[in-house]
């Protein structure tokens, strides 16, 4: 009874073992796995607007390159971002596009009309 007692306990712990080793794996390269994402950001597609100063703002998560409309802005350590833009009158398209270090990119357009 302890021989198979001892041969359980061991095939248990190595079991375990090798399930700790694959989530941590899993956690640690979860961003790899997953990429970039644009989240939060303040606008609503296809919305009218009074203002023809728009102060945009979001999160973009796992990002080290934000492009808001051709032109590249600054992000925080936790991908924060917030940049004021002029609008025209008239229909106008917000392009965002965030590009993390593995090369993924996540892109969202928001249309407006001023």
């Amino acid at each position: 009874m302890t021989q198979n007692f001892k041969k359980i306990l061991k095939i248990s712990a190595v079991l375990f073992f090798f399930i700790f080793i694959f989530g941590y794996s899993f956690f640690r390269s979860y961003d790899l796995i997953f990429g970039v994402k644009i989240k939060n950001v303040n606008l609503v597609d296809d919305a009218k607007t009074e203002s023809s100063v728009l102060t945009i703002s979001g999160n973009a998560k796992n990002a080290t390159k934000l492009v808001l409309n051709g032109r590249e802005i600054s992000i925080d350590m936790a991908g924060d971002f917030e940049e004021t833009v002029a609008l025209l009158l008239g229909h106008n398209v917000i392009n965002i596009r965030a590009e993390d270090k593995f090369g993924h990119t996540d892109e969202k357009n928001y249309q407006l009309i001023y």
